[in-house]
């Protein structure tokens, strides 16, 4: 078997065996085969795709690459959520603790923010002391004995991702719904999980601008996940604006601090609950051994009920003091969230005419928020944890000329300038009402 072949088979429009993208991969990570031919192989799939067989078997191949994560030993349903990445995307910090007090196992493997994108480990990062990259054994010592952990991912963990990315990034083909997905579904399976919840986003602020390329990204995700044994389900939510009310690590925190009490924003708890539903719906039929059936709305409608009993109750609250704790991060800031990272300059950004919001373009939103410090324009880069930016106002909303519609919080002034200017082009007032957009467009099953 040679690359060559390989490579001229896929350029030729022809679909590659298991053995075939097994002998690449590993080759590449064993330094048999040269960057310069996995760069071909990678381009020859941006051109013609791959079909569904050939995307399950590069997902394994890429999930056995490196060690994997033996969760058999733990009892109950281990289920995960995993978002493809949105401004003011905070879920998931309020959703697993929220889960883990139901009495689900969430063990969550979360990366960085890069560009207009936030990050959740940078989020959990601006708590002082807080640790990601605790060992394997601990994150699931934490998993059975708090029913949670969030961690990064390690160098031994799917390394053919990492190498892959790496490549696809200076290549241009970075764009291909069968890389994405494997490169997400290969870390996802890798967790030891037996559920998992997908939040694909569409929209300005997602990577999936369209409802048509995300509901392919799903459909081949939750493909990948039910093939290889995983119940897997996604929902398709929108993020044509931010979620939320703030933008950026430690103000994200807090946000979702006051959600954790029961006094979260209305659109951000909506997607939280409705993921939450759906999870508690898996592990549902994970314990009774049956098949995921579609959540009709009465069902929907009871176990959302359900979740925000234990947020008022303030159980989900209490899971996310001890999750910080177990993760040695100061657990003070959940009573005292004053501890976080404060930025020393705020300014308003206010209306310039009076009439309705029609856009608030999430991804001018999240780059004004990067501009300010609060993320990377490369991977390499450094976050300031205090900058970002909290919004007063959301689209549809009515405002008076020089009412403030959002405020910048930085700690240098030469960013804000820069900042002002894109989030002001993502900003639209005018004189009629807009409708606003569904926040769960679709749910894919298969």
């Amino acid at each position: 078997m040679r690359a060559y072949d390989i490579i001229k088979k896929k350029r030729d429009g022809g679909s590659l065996t298991k053995e075939e993208i097994s002998f690449l991969i590993n080759g590449s990570l064993k330094g048999d085969v040269p960057d310069y031919q996995v760069s071909a192989l990678l381009m020859a799939v941006f051109l013609n795709g791959m079909t569904d067989e050939e995307t399950i078997a590069l997902t394994e191949v890429m999930m056995h690459s490196g060690k994997t994560i033996d969760l058999s030993d733990i009892t109950g349903p281990k289920v995960d959520k995993h978002s493809t990445g949105g401004v003011g995307d905070k879920v998931s910090l309020i959703l697993a603790p929220l889960v883990a007090a139901m009495g689900v196992k969430v063990p969550m493997i979360s990366g960085r923010g890069l560009g207009h994108t936030g990050g959740t480990l940078d989020k959990l990062q601006s708590i002082p002391g807080f640790k990601t990259d605790i060992p394997v054994e601990e994150f699931k010592d934490n998993i059975k004995n708090f029913g949670l952990s969030i961690i990064g991912q390690s160098q031994d963990f799917v390394p053919a991702d990492r190498k892959l990315y790496a490549l696809r990034d200076v290549t241009a083909t970075v764009d291909s719904i069968p890389l994405i997905a494997s490169s997400i579904m290969s870390k996802k399976l890798a967790e030891g999980i037996n559920g998992l919840v997908l939040d694909v986003k569409t929209g300005s602020g997602a990577f999936m601008k369209t409802l048509e390329d995300a509901r392919r990204l799903a459909k081949t995700m939750v493909k990948i996940g039910n093939s290889m044994g995983v119940r897997t389900v996604a929902l398709i939510t929108d993020m044509d604006q931010p979620l939320g009310k703030t933008v950026g690590n430690s103000l994200e925190i807090k946000e979702c601090i006051s959600a954790l009490r029961g006094r979260g924003a209305e659109d951000l708890m909506e997607v939280t609950l409705t993921l939450t539903a759906w999870m508690l719906n898996m592990a549902d039929s994970i314990s009774e051994e049956t098949e995921l059936k579609p959540l009709k709305e009465f069902t929907l409608k009871k176990y959302k009920d359900e979740a925000m009993d234990f947020l008022e109750k303030g159980d989900a609250f209490k899971k996310f003091v001890e999750f910080i704790d177990a993760q040695y991060g100061d657990a003070e800031v959940a009573f005292k969230p004053n501890l976080l990272p404060s930025a020393s300059a705020t300014k308003q950004i206010t209306a310039d005419r009076e009439g309705y919001i029609r856009r608030l373009d999430a991804e001018a939103v999240g780059t004004a928020a990067m501009l300010l410090g609060a993320g990377r324009k490369k991977a390499e880069d450094s976050i300031d944890y205090s900058a970002g930016i909290i919004l007063h106002k959301k689209v549809g909303e009515y405002v008076k000329a020089g009412e403030p519609i959002a405020m910048f919080y930085y700690n240098d002034e030469n960013l804000f300038k820069d900042a002002e200017e894109v989030f002001r082009s993502g900003l639209e007032i005018g004189d009629r009402e807009i409708a606003k957009r569904k926040l769960i467009h679709e749910v894919i099953m298969s």
